[in-house]
């Protein structure tokens, strides 16, 4: 697209395949004619997705806002598969190459994953929080946000207990469970039922993958993706957890204690949904009402609040004008005749009536 950040992509063909690979947080996708003979030889373009990156396929004609990057297809109507990118946080470049300052995957290369996070435990970056390790790429290679709280939350981790007391407690679990004396059987089930940190790296990752990949057999447009992740997380997100940032600006989600490393007063707790049944609390008693405080709540009851003073105004202003067009009215208009009064109670008025002047009359 013309506002896309990415490199033009020099590949030009008629008919052509694309197939993709993952390592981590980044996708290799190579684009190759389907006929060899046409000369054009197959290109790579890496993808990293940044926050918001992803691949959405629909109708050429319907393209989504922010699609970045098109491959049409030959059908008729022709489809389109886009990188979509609102945030333009994501990015690809030409080439096969991995970054490489990216560790191994931690789903496809598990083995070299751990053993790399194991042998480099001097490192000064393990002098941090573990959930600030958990996002360093050269290490956790396809860790993210997420993640990273899901896996602390499993295992009862302190997100801000020091990378290295976590992780250098693995190196006596991996040797009790290289144990000569041990069968296969006993360490199959020793790991399935305790596994640690470096493990639930791999498994929670795979857990998501598999849970995406039933959600597309199901449904192939993908409807319903966020609230598929959403039933399948525990903690990032979730009500009653606590939350803070760390000290690159990231959210962390957990429960309970943060650790030994927190950073002090930032501390954030999102409160459980209340139930619709709650204990009602007892009454207080009624405080006595003094005649001078219901004068002064009558007298605030009369006046309207300032905010509606102003649409009131004008309706008073107009009712004002009503009233004293009747008023005037009044002061012109003959009474109507009233109906004959006997005669006994014209001589109470007249009597009442010399009273009020000091008169006196006998009844």
């Amino acid at each position: 697209s013309a506002v896309g950040r990415g490199p033009e992509v020099p590949f030009r063909s008629e008919a052509y395949g694309i197939s993709a690979v993952a390592r981590g947080k980044e996708l290799r996708l190579t684009l190759s004619a389907l006929d060899p003979a046409a000369g054009h030889p197959p290109q790579d373009l890496v993808f990293r997705f940044g926050m918001s990156g992803s691949f959405r396929l629909c109708p050429a004609a319907e393209l989504p806002r922010h699609a970045h990057l098109r491959f049409l297809t030959r059908e008729s109507p022709p489809r389109a598969l886009c990188f979509v990118d609102p945030r333009r946080f994501g990015s690809w470049r030409l080439g096969d190459a991995w970054q490489a300052e990216r560790g191994p995957c931690v789903v496809s290369e598990y083995q070299a994953f751990r053993e790399n996070v194991l042998k480099n435990l001097g490192d000064r970056a393990f002098d941090k929080p573990i959930c600030e390790v958990l996002l360093n790429q050269k290490y956790f290679n396809g860790i993210g946000n997420y993640l990273r709280a899901e896996i602390l939350y499993r295992l009862k981790i302190p997100p801000f207990e020091k990378a290295r007391t976590v992780l250098e407690a693995l190196k006596e679990q991996e040797r009790r469970r290289k144990d000569p004396s041990l069968t296969l059987c006993k360490k199959v089930k020793l790991r399935q039922e305790n596994p640690d940190l470096l493990e639930l790296c791999h498994t929670v990752p795979m857990e998501v993958i598999h849970a995406m990949a039933e959600k597309q057999l199901l449904d192939p447009e993908l409807l319903g993706y966020n609230s598929t992740l959403e039933n399948w997380l525990q903690c990032y997100l979730v009500h009653g957890m606590s939350s803070l940032r760390d000290r690159s600006g990231r959210t962390i989600w957990f429960q309970g204690e943060p650790g030994p490393m927190a950073p002090k007063g930032e501390l954030r707790k999102t409160p459980r949904k209340k139930s619709p049944q709650l204990k009602a609390e007892p009454e207080a008693p009624s405080p006595k009402v003094t005649p001078h405080a219901l004068k002064q709540r009558r007298r605030a009851a009369g006046n309207p609040p300032k905010s509606e003073e102003k649409e009131e105004e004008k309706e008073e202003q107009a009712d004002g004008a009503r009233k004293g067009c009747a008023h005037r009215r009044r002061k012109v208009t003959a009474a109507p005749a009233l109906p004959e009064v006997p005669p006994s109670v014209r001589r109470s008025c007249r009597i009442s009536a010399r009273r009020g002047k000091g008169e006196t009359g006998s009844p």
